[in-house]
């Protein structure tokens, strides 16, 4: 069969989607990955085909434009201080009022406009023409549900974080029925609603959801959902990468990796630590009896202040190559760094709130007794000092490390790439 594989121009949300291409082409499918022409280069050193569609003007320019707009929209409305768009992990009824979840809504499909509307009439086109037998989508890029949509071909969504757009998405639809019928609006709908009218076909809900979703998440934190889902165990790819000398022998002491994605490369204002907070988890950790490796990109290593001498600065290291040796995980959040440490049984240290479903996923891990979470709600809960009393927690207390051995074996069960495979032979071949 024929599998386009749908993605917003962002390097990770490719590559959490790489594994199951490989598998596919591995059990004979024939597959393509399509995607804005910035991410080309880095579709083609994953070995698989790419189907540039769309400008080539930086995704990150447009989704900070249209999310802008939207927010200075918002303050015209309610002033500087409020929390309408502050946590998307928030689940009570009574503080989820109408104003809040349209305002959601609004910020949501202003960053699903700029993250997919350059790509969908391309994407289109290349589907009505390729005519895949299937269509799996990131699920931020809804290109891919508007394309299966247009060319009437089954699709699905894949995800890695925790469902809580979703779920938010449940209450907006609920308190939105209980609007005057001339209040209802639905940003997200609306728009997914008028490509959908474009190309010959009607809005349905699937075309937010997917008709079943891809979740590698570990299922004992996923939430509970009405869509179908399909379980996937996690399987790493970081890019093209090379094993550094150091990485390729067990360490002398007790080796815990610091790593926070690209936030800080690309927006500083959304990074879990400041500059200033990283010098400060340096010196607090000078002390310690470990060799802490932080991934840095070059420019802030040259600005920080002082580097003790159990600290090892690199700007990259593929994740899968250094866990294995680490006694401890410091990061902020991403789905790769989370799960890599808890295939690896790892216990690890969340910092900060730069993912949108921490505020969930974060409490679920330290429910779990695999990890902490520092939330960071004020500068000062960031501070050095409670850096290194939760790394010296996760390092001393054997509790940890059980419990992260147990949520390894669980996503371990997890079905493999080649057993998704199957599944989706069946969904296509009802």
């Amino acid at each position: 069969m024929r599998v386009l594989f749908v993605v917003f121009p962002w390097r990770t949300h490719l590559q959490h989607m790489v594994p199951l291409a490989w598998a596919l082409q591995a059990a004979g499918h024939e597959v393509r990955v399509a995607s804005g022409p910035e991410l080309t280069d880095a579709v083609t050193a994953s070995g698989l085909p790419a189907v540039p569609v769309g400008p080539e003007e930086p995704v990150f320019e447009k989704v900070e434009r249209e999310q802008g707009e939207v927010y200075h929209k918002l303050v015209e409305a309610h002033g500087e201080q409020n929390d309408i768009l502050i946590d998307v992990c928030e689940d009570r009824e009574e503080v989820l009022t109408w104003e809040r979840l349209r305002w959601g809504s609004r910020f949501l499909a202003a960053t699903s406009r700029a993250s997919n509307d350059a790509m969908v009439e391309e994407l289109v086109e290349y589907c009505r023409w390729w005519q895949p037998d299937l269509v799996l989508w990131d699920w931020l890029s809804h290109a891919g549900a508007i394309a299966a949509t247009a060319a009437d071909v089954p699709h699905g969504r894949m995800r890695t974080e925790l469902a809580v757009e979703d779920r938010a998405r449940r209450h907006f639809l609920r308190v939105r029925q209980e609007q005057a019928p001339k209040d209802r609006e639905d940003p997200l709908g609306d728009w997914l609603g008028q490509w959908a009218h474009k190309f010959g076909g009607e809005f349905s809900e699937e075309m937010v959801t997917g008709q079943f979703t891809i979740e590698q998440m570990l299922g004992s934190m996923r939430l509970k959902s009405p869509s179908p889902h399909l379980a996937l165990r996690y399987v790493p790819y970081n890019g093209p990468s090379v094993i550094p000398h150091w990485a390729r022998r067990a360490p002398d002491k007790r080796r815990v990796l610091a790593t926070y994605g690209l936030s800080l490369a690309m927006d500083p204002a959304t990074a879990a630590l400041s500059l200033e907070q990283m010098q400060g988890m340096l010196d607090a950790l000078a002390d310690v009896d470990i060799e802490l490796v932080v991934t840095l990109p070059e420019p802030f290593q040259r600005e920080l202040e002082r580097v003790p001498g159990n600290t090892r600065l690199v700007e990259f290291v593929p994740l899968h190559a250094v866990v294995p040796s680490c006694s401890a995980v410091i990061h902020h959040g991403g789905v790769p760094g989370f799960l890599e440490a808890i295939a690896h049984g790892v216990p690890q240290l969340v910092i900060g709130r730069a993912m949108t479903d921490i505020g969930e996923r974060g409490p679920r891990l330290e429910q779990s007794g695999a990890g902490l979470w520092m939330r960071g709600d004020a500068p000062e809960e960031l501070e050095g000092a409670r850096v290194r009393e939760h790394v010296v927690r996760l390092l001393e207390e054997p509790s940890f490390g059980q419990a992260a051995a147990r949520l390894g074996q669980e996503l371990a069960a997890q079905p493999s790439p080649a057993e998704v495979v199957r599944e989706l032979e069946r969904i296509v071949n009802r």
